[in-house]
């Protein structure tokens, strides 16, 4: 039988907790930090802080690695806690002015001066020429030089923690030997869309304050334009980029249907984390999905002998 082990390490003790009901470990592809809620059972030695780590395994995998930041009481025997991994302090603010560094080599500059460990950074090559972030959540200074990266290699790197340690990995890495089909969850839910991210028509314009005239880059899909009518997506060119291929590139990320494909209640896996991909076979009606596809979230409960996956996935035809 799997057992879950959770820890509290408080000014110089361990405490092993005690847990009512379930354990719950979320983490998402990008833009959040990994989080553990649980309830602990109060007894008369226990005692613990906010800003305490914690540490919870099962079936003897390490899964998480925090640090306590709320906690609730609704009675004197029960106290609900969250915990977020290291990833919570990208949630601060900064200002970063930086130039010729890569994704990996500026995410090494945040965790030097916010004093955060990195585990695996891969070198994602791809080099920012100049960029200023003015009072910016550390969150999207970060996203910037890895969607660019997307953009001009097609190489997808995902910034997570694990156990402790920030890694930043081709998501070719994070690939997974489990099969999801039809049979594999409890339920399902497939939604396909032109109403959100799906555009047809790409319109960057550039300031070009040498000539002191405006460039524009236009591309587009008339096919797609005839089908669901103009999809605009407009947005500024920063001096330096060519601007015809990152017209091209946006097209080719978001011409087409959104898909989103739920499914709950799945047997679970620890190495199961946003960004993590999964094999999926089934049959949604008007796409048969036969490929691996990416963890947009995943949200893991584990209880005392059970242990289930609530999964939103994306990949191929399916886009965040």
């Amino acid at each position: 039988m799997a057992k879950s082990k959770l820890y509290i390490i408080t000014r110089g003790f361990i405490y092993e907790c005690a847990v009512e009901e379930s354990i719950v470990w979320e983490t998402h592809r990008k833009g959040s930090p990994g989080k553990l809620t649980f309830n602990v059972i109060k007894d008369n030695v226990i005692s613990f802080h906010e800003g305490d780590a914690v540490r919870f395994e099962y079936d003897g995998k390490k899964v998480f690695y925090g640090f306590v930041f709320t906690k609730k009481r609704k009675d004197k025997r029960i106290i609900s806690v969250t915990a977020y991994d290291q990833l919570r302090y990208f949630k601060n603010k900064d200002t970063y002015t930086y130039a010729n560094k890569t994704a990996s080599q500026l995410l090494k500059m945040i965790a030097r001066d916010f004093n955060l460990k990195t585990g695996t950074v891969e070198d994602t090559k791809h080099v920012i020429r100049s960029r200023v972030e003015d009072n910016q959540e550390l969150f999207a200074i970060m996203d910037y030089p890895l969607s660019e990266t997307i953009l001009n290699t097609g190489n997808m790197y995902i910034l997570y923690d694990d156990y402790g340690s920030l890694n930043l990995r081709n998501v070719s890495r994070l690939k997974t030997d489990i099969l999801i089909d039809e049979d594999t969850g409890e339920t399902f839910e497939y939604t396909s869309s032109i109403d959100d991210k799906t555009y047809n028509k790409i319109k960057l314009i550039r300031e070009n304050k040498e000539t002191g005239k405006r460039e524009i880059f236009i591309t587009q899909d008339g096919i797609n334009i005839n089908n669901w009518g103009v999809l605009q997506y407009t947005d500024k060119l920063d001096q330096g980029v060519n601007g015809k291929a990152k017209a091209d590139a946006l097209l080719k990320l978001y011409n087409r249907k959104t898909r989103k494909l739920h499914m709950n209640k799945i047997f679970g896996d620890v190495r199961v984390r946003g960004g993590s991909s999964v094999g999926v076979q089934m049959n949604l009606g008007d796409l048969n999905v036969a490929n691996f596809m990416m963890v947009e979230t995943v949200k893991h409960t584990f209880k005392e002998s059970d242990h289930r996956m609530d999964l939103k996935l994306i990949g191929g035809d399916f886009i965040a």
